[in-house]
C-alpha cells in the first residue's frame, strides 16, 4: 500500500509548505512530493523583472515586486485548481502578503497606500472559485542559531552578505506570523525533530501527522 491511501490522505490535496530562509521548504517539498506521488509547486524566480532593480532600491521597487510575486502565485494557484490538487507547493501566497508586503509597510519603503492596494487586492484574489486554500500548511520552524547556521552552510552568495539582523527579524515575523494564521489547518514541525536525509523513515512520520491535521482540522 502507498503512504497517501495508507493514511487516507486525498488525492486531490494540495500541501503547502511554510517556514523562512534556511529551514528546509524545498527538500520538505520534493521529499513529501515523492512519498505521496503529488505533483510539486515551487517559486520561480528566474524571470523576475523587478527582482535586480528591488534590490537597488527598495522604496521605488517593493509594491512592482511583490504585485509581481502576488500575480505569479495567483496563476499558481489556479493553475493547481484546474488540474485538480495532488500538489505539494513550497512556500504560500499568505506569506507574502503577512510578513513580506507587511514588512515594507511597517518599514516605510512601501506607502502605506500602495500596501493597502496591495491587501485590497489580495483579499479580493482569495475569494475566488480559483484560489484553493490548502488543506494543511506545513510550518517549518526552528531555534535562530541552527537556522542560521544551515543557511552559511548552504553557502548562497546573496545569503552569506545577508546581515545577521535581518535573520533575526525575519525568524521574529515568520513567529508572529504562524501565531495568527487561521486561512487552514497548521501542522508546526521543528527541524530539529526529523531528517530527511539521513533517516529514510521520516516522510512517513510527517505523512502520518499531516493526516491527522487533514482530517481533525485542528492545528497540531
Amino acid at each position: 500500500m502507498n503512504l497517501r491511501a495508507k493514511y487516507n490522505i486525498p488525492e486531490n490535496a494540495i500541501i503547502t509548505i511554510a517556514g523562512t530562509v534556511g529551514v528546509g521548504k524545498s527538500t520538505m517539498t520534493k521529499s513529501l512530493a515523492k512519498a505521496l506521488g503529488f505533483q510539486t509547486s515551487f517559486e520561480n524566480v528566474d524571470h523576475n523583472p523587478y527582482l535586480d532593480k528591488f534590490y537597488a532600491d527598495f522604496e521605488r521597487w517593493s509594491f512592482h515586486l511583490q504585485i509581481y510575486f502576488l500575480a505569479e502565485r495567483f496563476k499558481e494557484q489556479k493553475r493547481m485548481f484546474e488540474q485538480g490538487g495532488g500538489f505539494i507547493q513550497d512556500r504560500s501566497i499568505y506569506e507574502d502578503t503577512g510578513i513580506f508586503a507587511k514588512m515594507h509597510a511597517d518599514k516605510g519603503t512601501m506607502t502605506t497606500v500602495d500596501y493597502e492596494t496591495y491587501t485590497s487586492l489580495f483579499d479580493a484574489m482569495v475569494m475566488t472559485p480559483f484560489f484553493p486554500h490548502p488543506d494543511v500548511l506545513i510550518y517549518i520552524e526552528g531555534d535562530l542559531d541552527e537556522i542560521v547556521g544551515r543557511i552559511q552552510e548552504r553557502g548562497r552568495e546573496m545569503e552569506q552578505k545577508t546581515p545577521l539582523a535581518y535573520w533575526e527579524e525575519m525568524h521574529g515575523r515568520y513567529e508572529e506570523w504562524i501565531e495568527n494564521f487561521t486561512s487552514c489547518p497548521v501542522l508546526r514541525l521543528n527541524i530539529q525533530d526529523y531528517d530527511l536525509i539521513k533517516d529514510e523513515q521520516a516522510v512517513e512520520t510527517i505523512i502520518e501527522k499531516i493526516s491527522m491535521t487533514i482530517h481533525s482540522k485542528v492545528t497540531v
